[in-house]
This record gives structure tokens, C-alpha cells and sequence, in this order.
């Protein structure tokens, strides 16, 4: 029996219990609306998903070509398009996840309006999309199985009995589109307390996933800007150890945390931590700032500050605003040494920002990570903010270089230039971006690879396409051609808006609550039927 017939079973048995004050509620529809709602709370979710990022994570660690994906979002109908299109062009969501950035959240869903990644939107706003995204995924769920119950309905009253059997198949097989969602809480909008109070917010929504980066929460930057100011080691950790307990506290036990380092282009640091003995951590972060020696007491000028570092009096160099700078060409090392620390003291995987989409860079970084520990992976940013083109074709150009052939065509400078666009050194360049994902698992350590801002620049493109034609000379064809037509053409649910937002499934609770009496949308003038 599955778990739809036992659904009914046990509903059946209920009725019969309120001796005939339930008998206008079928047993048969109760169990459809429960199976149409597997989740009833973001902690069953949160817990859900966060099984499937572990087993996933070993899976990677069995074999480094099982990498996961996601993309971003900054609204719940765009996180339901994605997984409704992955099922239909792939036939499952393994492996594919969402990912909430910050990002998207600050320059979409202020109430202050657009505004840049800097923590300044509220931060409630995270936690609210996550619950938003998990209700469209779950009403998806609800459409698709309604349309299930709906063929099955006909087949039987058609006598199809083969019919029926394939579509019960269906539903009891069914997968649904809640998938994990990696959640960005930047650097945790305050001191260790916020970042608890906030994450907890978060995994009550459905996150089973958070990722924590090492700035200043006051000063936070986005990655890919400049002045980017990091934190001591223990204050860091004093937040993922937050985020750790809300995880624990809410039952969440396998809860994912990561840890992201944007040490490689931050060359600033807030304070100076305290060292308690020779090799702590304190002192090995010390040792990454930039300093100049004491000779004597004349060298320390009225409002310097002098601290003892390998037995040598040394005065850290601080910016008029009282930041303090670090060694040049420190950061792929302070990057290694806040990973190999953020791994060993709770965190499950790891981010390091880049400047550029690398494999050799991010690769030797993560070697000098598993010295330590083994099985340190990656979550990576496939961002926008790289110009992925420009960036590989250098890549190949400099290849090209090392290996004596000719690149006499090519101004390295340039080759962003349309009149490469159908060259030999272009193509190159767009086989490595193609396999750059599976490479990059296989040889640099990454597990998951995302793309924060997608659809930030779909809707952008997409709405320009529409501008430019439908107030040009195409009218209303700009629409009909490059939209309705394609969606016609493709497949694309969204044709019929009215049941995507939701009409079919409240015509069969119209039906359910009242029967004959029920009005309904779906009749034969609703415009829907068109297609």
C-alpha cells in the first residue's frame, strides 16, 4: 500500500469515529490535499534538505565529478521556474539547489529601494524569501499533483484501468521541487548574538544551509568591491558557533554551515586580536599585517600603536579611519589559513571569494587546504561580476603563448572585440567556460558551483528585448513573437498563467469544501482554454 492509500485508509477510519458529523468530507480528497502539502513546517523542510546536501557532500567525496549546482533568486515565483524547468529538461532535481544571495536581497527587496551589498537592507528580508521561496516550491508541488489526481479521475471514469495504474505510479513516485537552498546572512547583520537570532529565523523558514563570510559586519562589502575589511579568527568563529547552535536548538542536527573567506582581495583588518601565546591564532593572523620596526622609543609616534611580534617591537600601519593594512600578497595565504581554522572549529564547507574564474588559482589554495584537511570542498561563485568571456579568452591566449603557437591575430587587450568572436582562440576559450564547472570539481575541490545574480540579468535582458520591439515599429508582435509564441513552442507552463497562479488548484478545493454548488474558474470561458 502507499502512502496515498494508507493516507486514505487512515482518513476513512477518522470519519468513521465522527459518527456521520464528518460524512460531507471525503477520505479520498482529504488524502490528496495532504499529499499535496508533504511540509508543514520550514523546520521539516530545513531538516529535509539538509539530508540531502550531506549525502550529496559524500557522494562528492566518492567521486569529485557528482558536483551540485545552483542558481540565484530574489523572488519565490523565480525559484519555482527554476525547478519546474530542471524537471522538465532533466527529469529530476538531484544535485540542483537554490541559492539566496544577499546581493539580490539588498538591490531587490529593500523597502529602501535598490541599494549595494553593504548589510544595509533589513535583514528579516533573508529569512522572509526563504519562506517565500519554499511556499512556490510547494505550491508547485500542489499543481502538478492536482493535475495527477485530475488524469486519474478521468481515466477511471473513462475505465482506462492501464491509464490508471501508470499515473498512480506517478504519484507515488512523486519528487517533489523542494530542494535545498544555500542562504546567504552575509556577516551576520552584528555581533554573535544577531547572527544567532537571525539564523534562527532562517532554519525556521527552511534554510538548511547558511553561509557566514569573515568581513565586518558594519562594514561589509560585497565581494567582487573594493575595501573589504576582514575579522580576527575568533571573532569569526564566535558566529559560526552561533549559527551552529540555532541549528542544534531547532533540531536541525545535520544543518550545513559555510564558511566564506574574503581574504583573498581584502587588504584591511578592523583590530589587531590579542595573542595569549606563540603560535596561537591571534599572533599567525598578526603576522600577516603590515608593519615597520621600533628601534627606539622616537619612532613610535603620539597615538601609535606598537605590538610584540616574533620577539620584535613593530608598529602595525593604520589608515587615518583606524583600519589597519596587511602585507601585500598575503591573501592567498590568509585565505588557506582561514579555511584550514574554519574547518577545523565547525564550519562543513568552504567559499574563498576570487577576483577571476581560475582553476590553477583556486586549485592551489585548496591542495595547501587538504594538507590539513583532507576532505575540504568548495563552494563556488560563478559570478556575473567576472567577465567570463574577456577572462578565458586571456586564459587560452596565454596558453597559446606558453606553448609557442602563433597568437600574432590577437591583441591580448582586446579580445573582448566582436572580430573574435568566430575565431579558433574564442572557440577554445568557450570549450574551457563550458567545462569550467567539471573541471573545476575535478581538479579544485569544488562541490557546489552557483551563479548568484542570474536572474537579476535575465529579467534585465529579457525586458529590454520586449521594451525595444513593443515600443518600436514591432507592437504588440514583439510580444506575440518573442514570448507568447516561444513559451507556445517550448512548452512553457507560464502560457497558462491563470494555473500556474494557482486557479486549478483552487477550483478542486471549490469542489471539495462545497460540492455542486462549487464556482468554478475552469469553465468553457475560461480564456486559459486557448492553449
Amino acid at each position: 500500500m502507499t502512502k496515498y492509500d494508507d493516507d486514505i485508509a487512515q482518513m476513512t477510519e477518522l470519519m468513521s469515529k465522527k459518527s456521520g458529523a464528518w460524512s460531507a468530507i471525503s477520505a479520498k480528497y482529504a488524502a490528496r490535499m495532504r499529499a499535496q502539502n508533504q511540509f508543514k513546517t520550514g523546520l521539516d523542510i530545513a531538516k529535509y534538505t539538509a539530508s540531502i546536501m550531506r549525502r550529496d557532500m559524500q557522494d562528492y567525496d566518492a567521486d569529485a565529478s557528482a558536483y551540485t549546482q545552483s542558481l540565484g533568486c530574489w523572488h519565490g515565483f523565480i525559484g519555482q521556474q527554476k525547478l519546474i524547468a530542471i524537471k522538465k529538461h532533466h527529469g529530476t532535481t538531484s544535485k540542483r539547489y537554490l541559492y539566496l544571495s544577499g546581493w539580490m536581497v539588498a538591490a531587490l527587496r529593500s523597502q529602501f529601494g535598490p541599494l549595494p551589498d553593504q548589510s544595509m537592507h533589513e535583514k528579516t528580508s533573508v529569512a522572509d524569501l526563504i519562506e517565500e521561496l519554499y511556499t512556490f516550491l510547494r505550491q508547485a508541488d500542489a499543481r502538478v499533483l492536482g493535475d495527477l489526481f485530475r488524469d486519474y479521475d478521468a481515466a477511471e471514469s473513462s475505465g482506462k484501468t492501464p491509464l490508471m495504474a501508470e499515473i498512480q505510479s506517478k504519484i507515488d513516485n512523486f519528487e517533489t521541487h523542494v530542494v535545498p537552498i544555500i542562504a546567504d546572512i552575509d556577516a551576520g547583520f552584528g555581533n554573535e548574538e544577531a547572527t544567532y537570532l537571525l539564523a534562527k529565523r532562517m532554519i525556521e523558514a527552511g534554510a538548511c544551509c547558511i553561509q557566514l563570510e569573515n568581513q565586518v559586519s558594519d562594514a561589509k562589502q560585497c565581494g567582487h568591491q573594493d575595501g573589504k575589511v576582514t575579522v580576527p579568527h575568533e571573532d569569526f568563529l564566535s558566529k559560526i558557533n552561533a549559527v551552529r547552535y540555532a541549528f542544534l536548538e531547532l533540531g536541525v542536527d545535520d544543518g550545513v554551515i559555510v564558511a566564506r573567506t574574503d581574504s583573498l582581495g581584502a587588504g584591511l583588518t578592523q583590530k589587531i586580536p590579542v595573542s595569549r601565546q606563540p603560535g596561537d591564532l591571534a599572533s599567525q593572523y598578526n603576522q600577516f599585517l603590515k608593519t615597520s620596526p621600533v628601534d627606539t622609543i622616537d619612532d613610535i609616534a603620539e597615538g601609535d600603536t606598537a605590538i610584540k611580534i616574533d620577539g620584535q617591537l613593530v608598529i602595525p600601519e593604520r589608515l587615518p579611519n583606524g583600519l589597519f593594512r596587511f602585507k601585500e600578497g598575503t591573501g592567498e595565504a590568509r585565505c588557506v589559513m582561514d579555511c584550514i581554522t574554519s574547518l577545523q572549529n565547525g564550519a562543513d564547507l568552504l567559499w574563498i571569494e576570487t577576483e577571476k574564474p581560475h582553476i590553477g588559482q583556486i586549485g592551489a589554495m585548496v591542495d595547501e587546504i587538504r594538507k590539513v584537511v583532507p576532505t575540504a570542498k568548495l563552494v563556488y561563485n560563478n559570478s556575473p561580476s567576472f567577465n567570463w568571456t574577456l577572462s578565458f579568452r586571456q586564459q587560452v591566449f596565454d596558453l597559446w603563448r606558453e606553448d609557442d603557437r602563433d597568437t600574432s591575430d590577437y591583441e591580448r587587450s582586446d579580445l573582448m572585440n566582436v572580430c573574435y568572436d568566430e575565431s579558433p582562440l574564442a572557440a577554445a576559450a568557450d570549450d574551457k567556460i563550458r567545462s569550467f564547472q567539471a573541471d573545476a570539481s575535478l581538479h579544485a575541490g569544488i562541490f557546489h558551483h552557483l551563479i548568484t545574480l542570474p536572474t537579476y540579468h535575465t529579467a534585465a535582458l529579457s525586458t529590454d528585448n520586449l521594451a525595444k520591439g513593443y515600443f518600436g515599429d514591432q507592437g504588440m508582435l514583439a510580444y506575440v513573437a518573442g514570448v507568447q509564441r516561444n513559451e507556445i513552442r517550448q512548452g512553457i507552463d507560464c502560457v497558462k498563467h491563470q494555473a500556474m497562479a494557482g486557479s486549478n488548484i483552487g477550483d478542486d478545493h471549490k469542489e471539495y469544501f462545497s460540492g455542486d454548488y462549487a464556482l468554478k474558474a475552469s469553465g468553457k470561458d475560461n480564456t486559459m482554454n486557448q492553449f
